[in-house]
């Protein structure tokens, strides 16, 4: 027989007979310091044969039960002392699709008793569907575990190709036995974008499909704290809300007042960690004989979950989750609005949605906008930090994938910094469109003299042309300094990049070579933009670096002492002092490199 809802007494204690009550307190001490909820049957009852009920939501929000009949225990079966209930799936709805990624978490119930919670599935192409349950007991630890983060976060552990390593939802395709893989709907990510950063999100663990939707746009407001959730109900865990929804549907296993226990494996195996819980909706169930999934809208944040376990996951209902806002503003002629969203505060999560983020303003949608060019700044905000600013220009498409990489790169570097655990307080992108292609090309470059005394100047004339237009002429005067005499120095025009390269920076800046988090960011925004090129005059050195700044020619007595007492801080290399520089042919790219010899007499 169904119910359309849980009976009253599984949900609340405060509904439940005295009787009951003692009944429950009783076996609490040999469940550790359990919520109060429903009453609890021990494993030594669970006999084979015994019918139950599993509880969650089909279609819409509105749950209900489907029968299993339970065949037995699986001892030690996810290691020493965590046990898995066997249960085959008799429901006639339930066979011929078996359990669904989104029932993570369902509980089961035998006799009025909370016995488990749906969360394995058990082979894939079976004739007679089964399911593992993890015992509720094991579920009731995890809100019992310690909330607090760990200083340098909780790593995402990334696959390794070619080794034994691997994530908890991705188990090998031959495995008999896994959790129910957490299916993250990839809401306001058009397909395109969804299938370019899937490997970024497969090597994360994110099991995401494009079909999903939200019902709240770019709202991110405060919980709905008088929100509701009982057993079998519905719920999401968002790692992104706003215009750019990325969540995953399960199901609610216990409640206890605002205290939340769901999806009965681990999500994204955090541990101690800060994601939102959201409502959902479910829209439909698709069936497979591989793998079903629910197909959900994902709704107002109403919480937060503290623990991402083994056993499942813990949050409280009403609880504000901290998130870091991103905005993105667009070109007004291609009538997109801007997006909006937030994003959780994880290292390594939070680049790779931003990105998508910005690749989904940039490409997904039916505006040919961006054929030619367009710049892109990217502004992000520590707490008590000036902003860090990139800009970039791109040729069309073409390198927007390597420059998203790049900055990708740069925030996590930043955030895995060793100083300490910061987030962006905010992250905003803006696009400008350029309406030519942005590229540049030098035809020739000629210095009006190879030896010069000091005190006169050298003329530079550059000639070059813009991307199938006609050619240009720039001529540049290079005042001789008098402490110039009796140098053999190099007029170079070089690319931004570049120059940092020859003065002696890192292509790649280490935060490693820092001492702390402001410096190191101060050293990211002494980088030279990426556009136009620089003319400069360079005079060869021996640059000695005591990871803060660099020191030409120090003498070596200096030098010895220094590198004695610490050789891995005090290094030596190699680079060019910079004694003139100047920045032409701004907003756009160029390639090409011309290095000319100057000797300036005595």
């Amino acid at each position: 027989m169904h119910h359309s809802t849980p009976p009253s007494h599984l949900r609340f204690v405060g509904h439940a007979p005295l009787a009951m009550l003692l009944s429950f307190l009783a076996l609490a001490s040999s469940l550790l310091a359990q919520p109060v909820g429903a009453p609890v049957m021990p494993l030594s009852e669970l006999r084979a044969g015994q019918k139950g009920e599993v509880w969650t939501v089909f279609k819409g929000s509105k749950s209900e039960a489907f029968s299993v009949e339970v065949t037995g225990i699986l001892q030690n079966a996810l290691g020493p002392g965590k046990n898995l209930i066997l249960c085959e799936l008799t429901d006639p709805r339930i066979q011929p699709m078996g359990a669904v990624a989104g029932m993570s978490g369902s509980p089961l119930y035998i006799d009025g008793k909370v016995v488990g919670v749906l969360a394995y599935q058990i082979q894939r192409f079976e004739t007679v569907r089964y399911a593992g349950f993890t015992p509720i007991a094991d579920m009731l630890e995890v809100s019992a575990l310690p909330s607090t983060l760990s200083p340098i976060g909780n790593p995402l552990p990334i696959p390794i190709k070619g080794t034994s390593e691997h994530r908890t939802a991705q188990l090998d395709s031959s495995s008999e036995m896994r959790p129910f893989a957490p299916v993250f709907s990839l809401g306001g990510l058009s397909p395109q974008v969804a299938s370019l950063f899937a490997p970024q999100f497969q090597a994360l663990g994110v099991n995401a499909i494009a079909l999903g939707g939200s019902t709240t746009g770019s709202s991110s407001e405060v919980p709905a704290i008088n929100a509701e959730l009982k057993p079998g109900d519905v719920v999401a865990a968002a790692l992104a809300v706003g215009d750019i929804t990325i969540a995953a549907t399960g199901t609610v296993s216990h409640v206890d007042g605002r205290r939340i226990l769901a999806f009965g494996h681990p999500m994204l195996s955090l541990g101690a960690t800060e994601i939102p819980m959201a409502a959902a909706e479910v829209v439909a169930i698709l069936p497979s004989s591989l793998n079903s999934v629910k197909v959900s809208n994902t709704g107002q944040i109403i919480g937060s979950f503290s623990q991402d376990r083994l056993s499942g996951v813990y949050g409280e209902i009403g609880r504000q989750p901290k998130m870091v806002p991103i905005d993105i503003e667009l070109p007004s002629r291609l009538n997109r609005k801007a997006l909006h969203f937030a994003v959780v505060r994880q290292e390594q999560i939070l680049p790779v949605i931003a990105a998508s983020g910005l690749a989904q303003a940039v490409s997904g949608s039916n505006e040919a906008g961006f054929t030619k060019g367009f710049r892109l700044t990217s502004t992000v905000e520590f707490p008590g930090e000036a902003p860090l600013q990139f800009s970039q220009i791109y040729p069309g498409p073409q390198g927007f994938q390597q420059g998203v990489g790049e900055f990708v790169g740069k925030l996590q570097q930043c955030l895995y910094n060793p100083f300490e655990r910061i987030f962006p307080s905010h992250i905003q992108f803006s696009v400008e469109e350029i309406l030519d292609v942005p590229l540049g090309f030098i035809d020739t470059v000629q210095v009006s003299r190879s030896e010069i005394s000091p005190g006169a100047n050298v003329t530079v004339t550059v000639n070059w042309h813009d991307f199938q237009q006609a050619a240009r002429t720039e001529t540049l005067v290079i005042p001789v300094s008098a402490a110039w005499a009796g140098k053999h120095l190099e007029v170079v025009l070089v690319p931004g990049a570049q120059l940092d390269e020859l003065a002696g920076h890192s292509k790649t800046e280490s935060v490693l070579e820092h001492n702390n988090f402001a410096e190191y960011l101060d050293a990211l925004r002494k980088s030279r933009p990426t556009d136009g090129l620089y003319l400069a005059v360079l005079e060869k050195t021996r640059l000695f670096s005591d990871q803060r700044s660099l020191t030409p020619d120090l003498p070596g007595s200096l030098e010895r002492i220094a590198r004695a007492a610490d050789d891995s801080r005090f290094q030596r290399r190699d680079a060019a002092a910079i004694l003139w520089e100047t920045q032409l042919m701004t907003g756009r790219l160029f390639t090409s490199q011309t290095r000319k010899q100057l000797t300036v007499t005595d």
